[in-house]
């Protein structure tokens, strides 16, 4: 499948480097949080990979959900499972945890359901900032610190009534942010729309840290830095 090239496995255990991590999180998924740039200090591997890594070892449910519980760096070797009966976990070689997979439902290995949908979601979670959540932070006079903006992923849970469709593309509904002093709480509802028709939806969950007050000057200076990393990648 296509994420060959965004992984390394070696003896059924999977790893990333900073470089495979880095393009799948800019070729597929769009988003360019400094997070997941190569030279990035605090470097993490995306939380749609791992995703996306499990649907195609264990294949599509019609209930999924994911917890996440650690960052992924470069090089940790995991254990992914082969299959899910209702949940499992992916783990390093210490038994440490780093995301919960919870099941129901009917199953499908697919291909073309699974790449679709990967693509879909994927696509749809890089594109939260600037796209959702600078509009969700005006509205809360609230912003990320522009030095250190840390935007984590939490948890996403999906539902699909069908799992008998070659394509599939993903609808935002209506996101909202809660916010609690310096953190914040962002919900992104979403629907699964296939032939024109509802065939499902889901919810994504992240985490905002260091919130002070807005500045639309700095907001904008964010953007544009944002705009140009993509600009200068793409050329």
């Amino acid at each position: 499948m296509f994420l060959e090239s965004y992984s390394n496995v070696h003896k059924s255990k999977i790893s990333f480097s900073r470089q495979q991590a880095s393009d799948f999180a800019k070729k597929i998924a769009d988003d360019f949080n400094p997070l997941h740039d190569v030279d990035a200090k605090r470097f993490c591997v995306p939380g749609d990979l791992l995703f996306s890594v499990v649907l195609e070892k264990s294949g599509l449910s019609q209930n999924m959900g994911f917890t996440f519980s650690g960052m992924v760096t470069d090089g940790i070797e995991l254990n992914f499972p082969e299959v899910i009966t209702d949940s499992a976990w992916v783990t390093d070689e210490n038994a440490k945890e780093y995301m919960k997979i919870e099941v129901s439902g009917d199953n499908t290995l697919n291909t073309a359901a699974i790449n679709s949908l990967i693509r879909s979601y994927v696509e749809f979670s890089g594109h939260t900032f600037p796209h959702i959540l600078v509009d969700l932070m005006a509205k809360n006079k609230v912003m990320i610190n522009p030095t250190r903006p840390m935007v984590m992923y939490e948890n996403m849970f999906i539902h699909l009534d069908v799992l008998d469709f070659t394509e599939v593309k993903l609808q935002l509904t209506t996101p909202t942010l809660t916010v609690d002093g310096k953190r914040g709480k962002v919900t992104l509802p979403f629907d699964f729309i296939s032939d024109g028709k509802v065939i499902g939806h889901g919810k994504k969950h992240m985490l905002l840290s260091g919130l002070r007050d807005y500045d639309q000057s700095v907001i904008d200076g964010l953007i544009a830095h944002y705009n140009d990393k993509k600009a200068q990648f793409c050329k």
